[in-house]
């Protein structure tokens, strides 16, 4: 009698799931087993690209790879995770038209990433625009362009420094490169309009912790805090959002001022579907993990990224887990999938160990911070290597083009600076057209 495959569904179409469907499919056999990719979106997102699409170096199309076109051999679904019963041994989606189906599985890969991590401060669920997915980078973009059209438009003060007024909260990578490329295109933008000088927009950057970007050095999270003031971005650390009502923001330091932007790059949480799950989670909502990546008590399920709490076998703290990042995340990913390899052909499963290699980030055109290994570089050459690394780290070789020749164009050429907002609600001239003539 035939062996029937191995059942496996990977949740999350993200870096471990990319990387780990891709990877299972080449070790793997279709006799020995059948991959399920479950992800609301059809598409991976290459985050630390988000920042220039935003800024309009790169376009947004680009940052974006269809797991469809990825993971030929792969069963590709396009749908909500909404629970997992580990007992059962089948997790509960919800498709199109809101119908809700039960997948089975014999292995399992929980990977649902993170979402943004909301603090509930009045007004923020009102006003502020996260920065983690395509659809807000672009959101962002285009809200930002539009605010100096409308401030062009306007002979009222106030309301000017309002509209050019933008702010952040939270100064890791993610807050600090969102802030840093979209200051840098925003000027640049600026200079096409005869009523602004790029001196009357006001960016701030706002860290309950003493330092921004807690994930390099001191020296360097200082050297890039003053690069920042020097382009005349404000800082306040030590400091906290309490109110932004009706667009007027209100500090734990006593600053008021009003702004029609607010980003919010506050930190992540693990994904709150996670809690509608049997799976055993911390008190931080990640799933708990051996350092072979599998699920405590659950042999059959295997977890990584930012939703699974990874020993960290690099730290002296013995409870210490790893950061939630693209680097651990996509390494992690490996040794998952060598794991699982070894699962179903009867060998020995291996422990997931990495030391941090470091960071780089984009300041900005010709300007970034890196630290490597302790090394620390910073200005054009840390720019170079940022967009080298992640150029390289980009999935198909097709997408690693086409990002290269956006970089290439920016290089004579300027940021294109128009605001397509309209996008965001297509129909609007429509049904006013079909309301006029009614």
């Amino acid at each position: 009698m035939p062996h029937e495959p191995t059942r496996i569904v990977v949740i999350g179409g993200g870096h471990v799931g990319l990387t780990a469907a891709t990877r299972l499919r080449r070790a793997l056999t279709a006799d020995e087993a059948t991959i399920t990719v479950v992800d609301a979106r059809s598409y991976m997102t290459y985050q630390p690209f988000l920042a220039e699409a935003a800024a309009g170096s790169v376009e947004p199309r680009h940052v974006v790879v269809p797991l469809r076109e990825v993971l030929p051999g792969c069963d590709v679904t396009t749908a909500e995770v909404t629970g997992i019963d580990s007992a059962a041994r089948t997790i509960t989606l919800q498709v199109a038209g809101g119908d809700v189906r039960r997948l089975g599985y014999d292995l399992l890969v929980v990977a649902p990433g993170s979402v943004s991590k909301i603090i509930p401060i009045p007004g923020v669920a009102e006003h502020a625009i996260g920065f983690k997915t395509l659809e807000e980078a672009i959101y962002l973009r285009n809200h930002v362009l539009s605010r100096l059209d409308a401030a062009a438009s306007t002979d009222d003060p106030e309301l000017r420094g309002k509209l050019l007024t933008f702010v952040f909260v939270g100064g890791g990578y993610a807050g600090v490169e969102a802030l840093a490329e979209l200051e840098d295109a925003t000027r640049q933008a600026a200079a096409f309009y005869a009523g602004i000088d790029p001196d009357d927009t006001r960016f701030v950057l706002v860290e309950a912790m003493s330092r921004i970007m807690p994930e390099v050095s001191a020296p360097l999270a200082q050297y890039t805090l003053d690069r920042l003031t020097e382009r005349g971005i404000r800082v306040h650390l030590d400091t906290t959002l309490k109110s932004a009502e009706n667009c007027h923001m209100v500090l734990s330091d006593g600053t008021e001022y009003d702004a029609d932007t607010l980003v919010w790059t506050a930190g992540v949480k693990a994904n709150p579907m996670l809690a509608e799950t049997d799976l055993p989670l911390d008190e931080r909502g990640r799933v708990k993990c051996d350092a072979t990546l599998r699920v405590e008590g659950v042999p059959d399920v295997f977890a990584a990224g930012d939703c699974a709490a990874v020993p960290d076998l690099t730290s002296a703290d013995p409870n210490a887990t790893c950061a939630p990042s693209a680097q651990h995340a996509t390494r992690q990913a490996k040794q998952l999938v060598r794991n699982i390899v070894a699962t179903l052909r009867g060998g020995r499963l291996g422990k997931y160990k990495h030391r941090y290699a470091g960071s780089v980030a984009s300041l900005g055109l010709y300007r970034g911070v890196a630290e490597i290994y302790g090394v620390k570089i910073k200005g054009a050459p840390a720019w170079v290597l940022h967009r080298t690394y992640h150029l390289a780290k980009l999935p198909t070789l097709h997408h690693k083009a086409r990002v290269a020749a956006d970089w290439a164009l920016s290089l004579p050429f300027p940021r294109q600076v128009v605001a397509t907002g309209q996008q965001h609600e297509p129909r609007r001239a429509f049904a006013r057209a079909g309301g006029e003539r009614g």
